[in-house]
């Protein structure tokens, strides 16, 4: 497929006219919205006939909630070899506590899609926030463990689930090791039931790398013990920071970099961001707070407001900045060239496949992309 970058005085039939495709294969292909106004430096996918070359076989995951849309999940489910339920959690005693909404209608329409159901493990404390002091009750705890593994496989075999992933940040210093133990006894105990394990990296650089988020996190003894792993390589723009890329290509590459190093290829799968921020300026840390905002919707805010789309060339991503109400903002999100950038990275490194956080919002474009550039495994 193609990628068309809209100029002044473009509309969509005459786009559509001169690639020789319906105009509502262009409109359907990029969830435009009535009456078609397009955002100048807007990215456009061109749909054509399916790529009939040779491509390489790989995992698609996706992260959502309990709440998704059925319809943005029906929409979904055709690109994606594994869909990761958000998510269950624990007490420090070790008591498995289900998410606060039904998950097995979410299983039922995984398994009809050929998807595999994957249960999320997440140490969220009463506040909803990742809870370290709970990570550290459980994983030091045998008893705990023993009984979080026991009701895990139980909820597992029960609900139809085929996988289990493991999403444990701002682990301590002190635990790293014994959060790796953790990680190994779960894939042993689930494998040996049928079960795969991943486990969810926060986006190292080093071995030695400091900070909350990357001591607790060693890549290789984590690589050797799950069946695979997810690079969270999303959120260097993020909701408290400054106005930046969400998953600057520069950035990722640097990570890959250093995984690869330390973990075979094979298993790794690439973090992929399915949102983008809206920050207002200037930014103030402590005080400016970005909204998080879709890729379709971030272009529909550029066309609102008269703004013109921008490419980062290192970044590898789209931004643009307008004014509304007397505040200037600047919106950071993705599109098809910066998302073909990174399935480029897939191809590169030889990676299993990619992980996107998260499927709540529908970005079509992505998945006709994503299924033109590879063969997305089924079960």
């Amino acid at each position: 497929m193609q990628i068309y970058v809209v100029v002044p005085g473009d509309n969509v039939d005459e786009i559509s006219t001169r690639y020789g495709v319906p105009s509502e294969s262009l409109i359907y292909a990029n969830q435009l919205v009535y009456p078609y106004q397009l955002a100048i430096g807007q990215a456009l996918l061109i749909p054509d006939a399916p790529n009939q070359e040779e491509r390489r076989v790989i995992v698609a995951n996706g992260y959502a909630y309990t709440y998704i849309s059925p319809w943005v999940l029906e929409q979904t489910l055709p690109y994606l070899t594994e869909l990761s339920v958000f998510s269950y959690g624990f007490s420090e005693e070790g008591y498995l506590v289900p998410p606060p909404s039904d998950d097995v209608w979410m299983i039922r329409r995984a398994e009809q899609e050929g998807a595999l159901p994957v249960l999320t493990l997440t140490p969220f404390g009463a506040d909803g926030q990742f809870n370290n002091n709970l990570i550290s009750a459980v994983v030091n705890n045998p008893e705990a463990k023993e009984r979080l593994f026991l009701q895990l496989a139980q909820v597992m075999e029960q609900k139809g689930y085929g996988g289990l992933d493991i999403d444990f940040e701002y682990i301590k210093a002190e635990d790293r090791d014994a959060f790796t133990a953790f990680v190994a006894e779960a894939a042993e105990r689930m494998n040996a039931r049928g079960y795969q394990v991943s486990v969810a990296l926060a986006p190292k650089t080093s071995a030695d790398q400091q900070g909350l988020l990357y001591e607790g996190k060693d890549y290789r003894a984590l690589g050797e013990a799950a069946n695979h792993v997810l690079l969270m390589t999303y959120e260097w723009g993020y909701k408290y920071g400054p106005n930046m890329a969400v998953a600057p290509l520069n950035m990722v590459r640097r990570v890959l970099d250093y995984a690869v190093t330390e973990i075979i290829p094979e298993k790794i799968m690439l973090g992929i961001p399915n949102y983008g921020y809206d920050w207002p300026l200037p930014f103030e840390r402590g005080v400016t707070e970005a909204v998080t905002i879709g890729n379709v919707e971030a272009v529909q805010i550029a066309i609102r407001n008269g703004a013109q789309i921008q490419f980062d060339p290192v970044a590898a991503s789209p931004y643009f900045q307008y004014w509304t109400g007397g505040i200037q903002h600047e919106v950071w999100f993705e599109d098809v060239r910066s998302l073909r950038e990174k399935f480029a990275l897939i191809t590169e490194y030889g990676l299993r496949g990619c992980g996107y956080w998260q499927i709540m919002r529908l970005f079509r474009a992505n998945w006709l992309l994503l299924a033109d550039t590879f063969w997305i495994q089924k079960r």
